[in-house]
Order: structure tokens, then sequence, then C-alpha cells
């Protein structure tokens, strides 16, 4: 089964409109959004939030497995959160400093 030419040219623009109108949409619909008070304090909170969330999620993972080393979990992010202000909102350097301290407190557990 050959298709013809034209098909396939239709098939190809097609693609192309619909491709293009889902990368122009995001930029669009957020101009008019670039001066928001809302946009502004959300590009804010946000990280915050998310990271709160994932905090929480590990925690209940980490003292519901009912293991005796879920304080393992504890100290590792308060080294986390410690080294993050203390070292001037480094998260390359926080993180690491956390993930050692978890690896090390598991492995002298």
């Amino acid at each position: 089964m050959t298709h013809s030419l034209w098909y396939l040219v239709a098939v190809l623009a097609i693609v192309f409109v619909i491709d293009f109108a889902l990368r122009a949409i995001p930029f669009v619909v957020l101009e008019p959004l670039r001066e928001s008070r809302f946009v502004r304090d959300m590009a804010v909170w946000m990280l915050a939030g998310i990271m709160v969330v994932l905090v929480a999620a590990t925690m209940r993972d980490a003292i519901g497995q009912s293991s005796p080393d879920w304080w393992v979990a504890l100290v590792a992010s308060a080294v986390t959160a410690a080294t993050h202000l203390a070292c001037g909102r480094r998260l390359i350097v926080s993180v690491a400093a956390g993930t050692v301290s978890y690896v090390g407190l598991l492995a002298l557990v």
C-alpha cells in the first residue's frame, strides 16, 4: 500500500502544526501571568512546599517500617538542613552531607 506524496505532505503538515501549537501554548498562556502576584508568590513558595512533601513522605516511610534505624533518617535530614543553612544554601553540599551522614550512620548501626 503506497501513499501519494500529497498525503504524506498533509500528514507532516498536521504533525508540524500540532507540535508547534503544543510548544507555543504555554508561552502564550503564561504571558499575561508574568506580572501576577500569585505567580510570583508561587515561585517563592512552591520549592519549599515540594521539599516539605518529599521530607514528609521520606519520614513516613522511614518511621513506618518499624525498623530500629528510623532515627537515622531524622538525623540525616537535620544534618542536611543545618548544612544547607550554614553553607550558604548550596544544594550539592547539603545533599552530599546528608547522604554521607545517612550512609555513615547506617554503616555504624
